[in-house]
């Protein structure tokens, strides 16, 4: 990925009548160049360099841009390659100023998607009846299986890091912790083994890491995950939320549970709303994924066993401190969320879920259930359990509000509660994750860490670019070129990422937060697809163009203005002022093409 400040930096840069007069023939015309355009065949010289703006038009076929999309265009390069040929030309290091860690980011990507891809092959083999009868008895249908990219790593020493070998991926799959160096000879060996594998996926579906449940009487952990690497961060990722976060906007609540095959077993019955956790704590990271989907409402849904109540006391801190909206399903004793969905289906977690209770409510009633009628002992053992979750939540509105629902509870003065509640001990910081290594043991910073420099792209490109990823033949369907109406950069380098054979799901991958919770807004507003999409998107080019047809415009009407006591027009004048007239038609062509047809149906798409 190359920087946007570095693209804005070749931009200007770039002397943009040079580059043009290479191909095209420019004369001077006041503060401006005119020739004849090099991508339509004319007589009379429509095609305008705007050195002041860094951009050129054409009036007749309505080519328009910078510097790059003229590379792009005329010679047919890549965005990126037309980038870094422009780069090289003006003396700009792309590369050097590139994320120091990109390059060990995209050798990650590969590894882990060359894995991902081994050990689902190794399921669907006769090496992997074993773990198929497995999920078979876990009540894993073979479809499940699939859309969660279900895997398997055999019982052998070195089968995947053979593989890496080969294809000279030995390297990254250390830095991924696929394999490991042996120690007493030369050579790797896998980290995974005997192990049915599931992959953890970012939200936009790629895979990111792994986790391994261990079959057979092999020797280890039950469940062995990961490490973080720069691809993976456990305090910012949930399990499944690439399947969810549809169903999370939906129904605007999320259901968190704490097994990767528990939130399978949910979305194998339909409860398709449900993720976990990749680690044993919910984070302010986890709750940010989730107010990004929109999920105003988190339902713990944990068994109802000891652990599963321990379990509560541990994530209540971090919630009751976010304010977050929060309540507690219990599973009978004995359960876990997998086995009861198996035993009861949707129609038995939907009625489990209407029963929960809020998470105060919850607490409450479990670490001192009779209440103000409890005996003193009771009330103060109930306060040190307490304590821990208290020190988390902030001095406040909330701090204020948990206290007076304790002291109504208790039956305890409020105002004796804040010394009460206060720890023994000075409450430690906030657990900072550790910042992961690199492969020479320094520390890279964290997402938290690293600036974010990229500004929010416009509503209306967002949605042009959002229907393209959705559906690619649209590009094809657009009747004005409104793509070269793109100025936001790092929206041309998501849609040219998604139109160069890498995929929606790479482009989103690599877009920055602020791009992607752009187009995610922007994909919420969009039909599903088909011919509804097809018109939104028709919609969205014409009202691009029509942006630039009235910026045009007002330009004429700026440089035509008469000095006062002149009494005849320049040919120059003339000239704008006949193609004011063509773009007053088309303005007007494009303003009825948006109108709808029919009297009271709705009016083209509009960013909200």
């Amino acid at each position: 990925m190359i920087p946007e400040h570095k693209i804005e930096e070749i931009l200007e840069r770039v002397d943009l009548v040079s580059l043009i007069s290479r191909h095209v023939e420019l004369k001077k015309s006041g503060r401006e160049y005119k020739g004849r355009c090099p991508f339509h065949q004319e007589k009379t010289p429509s095609f305008y360099v705007v050195p002041e703006k860094r951009f050129y038009f054409c009036h007749g076929c309505r080519a328009s841009g910078d510097a790059v999309s003229f590379v792009q265009r005329y010679l047919g390069k890549t965005f990126v390659d037309a980038v870094k040929d422009l780069a090289r030309e003006v003396g700009v290091d792309v590369e050097a100023a590139q994320d120091p860690g990109s390059k060990e980011r995209q050798q990650i990507k590969e590894v882990t998607d060359l894995a991902a891809e081994h050990f689902r092959t190794q399921l669907w083999q006769d090496e992997g009846r074993t773990a198929r009868q497995y999920l078979a008895n876990r009540g894993v249908s073979e479809e499940t299986a699939h859309a969660f990219g279900l895997g398997w790593a055999p019982n052998t020493w070195s089968l995947l890091a053979d593989k890496l070998t080969k294809n000279g991926m030995t390297d990254w799959g250390v830095k991924a912790g696929l394999v490991q160096r042996r120690n007493n000879s030369d050579g790797y060996y896998d980290f995974f083994r005997s192990r049915v594998m599931v992959p953890i996926r970012a939200p936009e579906g790629r895979p990111i890491a792994f986790g391994g449940r261990l079959l057979g009487a092999e020797e280890g952990p039950k469940y062995l995950n990961s490490k973080e690497s720069r691809l993976y961060n456990k305090s910012e990722t949930l399990y499944g939320m690439d399947q969810a976060r549809d169903e999370i906007r939906r129904r605007k609540a999320a259901i968190l549970v704490e097994g990767y095959f528990d939130c399978i077993g949910l979305h194998q019955v339909g409860v398709r709303h449900a993720v976990a956790l990749c680690s044993t704590a919910i984070t302010p990271g986890h709750l940010q994924l989730l107010r990004r989907t929109e999920a105003q409402q988190l339902i713990l849904l944990l068994d109802g066993d000891q652990a599963g109540l321990n379990a509560v006391e541990r994530l209540a801190g971090p919630l009751l401190a976010a304010g977050a909206a929060a309540r507690v399903a219990l599973l009978p004793q004995g359960d876990d969320p997998d086995t009861f969905a198996r035993r009861e289906g949707s129609d038995g977690v939907d009625r489990l879920l209407q029963d929960a209770q809020p998470l105060t409510s919850h607490i409450f009633a479990t670490v001192l259930p009779n209440g103000a009628k409890a005996s003193f002992e009771e009330k103060m053992a109930a306060l040190e359990r307490l304590k821990p979750m208290t020190a988390l939540i902030p001095l406040g509105l909330v701090r204020s509000a948990f206290l007076n629902a304790v002291g109504g509870h208790f039956g305890l003065p409020v105002g004796d509660l804040e010394a009460a509640l206060r720890p023994t001990k000075p409450a430690p910081k906030p657990a900072q994750p550790p910042a992961p290594q690199g492969a020479s043991g320094a520390q890279r910073p964290t997402t938290a860490d690293r600036p974010v420099s990229v500004r929010p792209p416009d509503a209306m490109e967002a949605l042009y670019v959002a229907a393209t990823l959705r559906e690619p033949r649209l590009l094809a369907r657009d009747p004005y070129r409104a793509c070269d109406e793109i100025s936001h950069t790092s929206l041309r380098v998501v849609l040219a990422q998604a139109t160069s054979g890498n995929g929606t799901e790479d482009a989103l991958f690599e877009a920055a937060e602020p791009v992607k919770r752009a187009l995610e807004v922007a994909m919420r507003q969009l039909p599903e697809g088909g011919a509804a999409l097809e018109q939104a998107f028709l919609a969205v080019c014409r009202t691009l163009t029509l942006r630039r047809v009235e910026e045009q415009l007002r330009y004429i009407e700026k440089a035509t203005k008469q000095t006062p006591g002149a009494s005849e027009l320049t040919e120059e004048t003339k000239r704008l002022l006949q193609e004011r007239i063509a773009l007053v038609a088309l303005q007007k062509r494009i303003k009825e093409e948006l109108r709808p047809s029919v009297p009271g149906t709705k009016a083209p798409l509009q960013p909200v």
